[in-house]
């Protein structure tokens, strides 16, 4: 199983907005030079997180993406769903299924929740807090903006 590049570029893209901006709002130029997702792909996938009630919007010179909850209360496995759907490691939908093939299916179902339950494990908060523990300095120029 891997993630997609879509998956990890939201968890970058929010763990941005948390830890470089404190949650408010972040233009996205400003996500796309600090984590290099390319632009249209970040707008399409903010359009899916804010349909999630994941982020919000906000348009003008102040305006941007911001989170709708606290940092702590945004676990990584709704992102993950809002973007990729639920985790699933074998396809219940098929029709007629062997025996022994309804006994592994059995199998990665449990697997699957077990996933999804190691993602809904981790918040974007914590994404932060290893951010700092990796002494990952944040760039305090870009959080005031100043309109004349």
């Amino acid at each position: 199983m891997k993630l997609s590049s879509k998956g990890r570029y939201a968890i970058r893209a929010l763990f941005d907005i948390a830890y470089f901006n404190e949650g408010r709002p972040t233009q996205v130029k400003h996500i796309v030079e600090r984590q290099g997702i390319p632009t249209r792909f970040l707008e399409q996938i903010f359009q899916e997180l804010k349909r999630a009630a994941i982020v919000g919007s906000k348009r003008g010179p102040r305006g941007g993406y911001s989170l709708v909850q606290a940092p702590q209360a945004i676990r990584l496995g709704d992102v993950v769903r809002a973007i990729e759907g639920p985790v699933r490691l074998c396809d219940p939908r098929r029709g007629k299924r062997g025996e022994s093939e309804r006994a592994t299916d059995a199998v990665l179902q449990e697997l699957s929740a077990s996933v999804e339950a190691c993602f809904d494990g981790v918040t974007i908060a914590d994404v932060c807090a290893r951010a700092e523990a990796l002494g990952i300095g944040r760039d305090r120029s870009q959080r005031y903006v100043y309109v004349i």
